[in-house]
């Protein structure tokens, strides 16, 4: 009781209530924040992570035109409902070269952050098109006016020099042939040689070629291709059948 009364003292005095509350977040703060001033890095480098091609860049951007986030999260939380039913939970690795992240926060739709491969592009242009055709109690919005859409690389250029500007490590030859690049990887006919010397297994510890084809099986590059091209990446960029986490090391 004696405890109590004295807590009872804090609790009718305004000023030592937010001297207390004061001291306990500043201790908080410190106890978390410090420790990160010795680390050289907070992000665990994983083999395979590459910065997204021209196409797939283009796609993240209509991602985030068309608020996909809002319903769709891109983060496995390391619980077992959600790494059994989306995969292995999300690696911060994963995440370091989007700007902004796509963790979500509501999941009106399921998580997206390993639909890379999971799918067919030709489903995921009927699901796009049509979402309740695939999948009948879906309250997704349709959008099937992308295939109409044709897109031309005028700034992808320029689009990869600022996310350069802000960290991701795309070299001066990527810029220089983003829109070859962007160009090649939606023709399954095009000579895709620089395009995987610049972004697939070749350049990148670990990593995979890039998926080269024509994303919505119509002529042209299509809003539909990048998107679908983006979608198509997600999650399959680490191989997690001999993914270690340093803890384990």
């Amino acid at each position: 009781m004696a405890i109590l009364d004295k807590h009872g003292v804090i609790e009718k005095n305004a000023t030592l209530l937010l001297i207390f509350a004061f001291l306990v977040v500043t201790i908080g703060g410190i106890v978390e924040i410090v420790p990160l001033f010795y680390l050289e890095n907070t992000i665990e480098k994983v083999d395979g992570m590459r910065p997204y091609t021209p196409l797939e860049l283009t796609g993240r951007d209509i991602y985030v035109r068309e608020g996909c986030y809002v319903c769709h999260s891109q983060m496995i939380r390391p619980m077992r409902d959600e790494v059994e039913r989306y995969g292995h939970y999300s690696l911060a690795a994963e995440s370091m070269y989007d700007h902004p992240f796509q963790w979500g926060s509501k999941r009106t739709g399921p998580d997206l952050a390993r639909v890379g491969g999971r799918y067919s592009d030709a489903w995921h242009v009927d699901h796009l098109t049509n979402p309740q055709s695939v999948v009948p109690e879906s309250v997704m919005p349709k959008y099937g006016f992308l295939k109409h859409r044709m897109i031309e690389p005028t700034y992808i250029e320029d689009r990869l020099k600022t996310d350069e500007f802000v960290g991701v490590p795309y070299t001066s030859e990527m810029i220089a042939n983003a829109k070859a690049d962007f160009a090649a990887q939606a023709d399954p006919n095009a000579d895709t040689d620089g395009l995987q010397e610049r972004y697939g297994s070749a350049a990148f510890k670990g990593g995979r070629d890039v998926n080269v084809r024509n994303f919505d099986g119509q002529p042209g590059i299509s809003e539909m291709d990048a998107l679908i091209a983006y979608l198509q990446v997600l999650g399959t960029m680490v191989d997690f059948s001999t993914f270690e986490p340093v803890a384990s090391r």
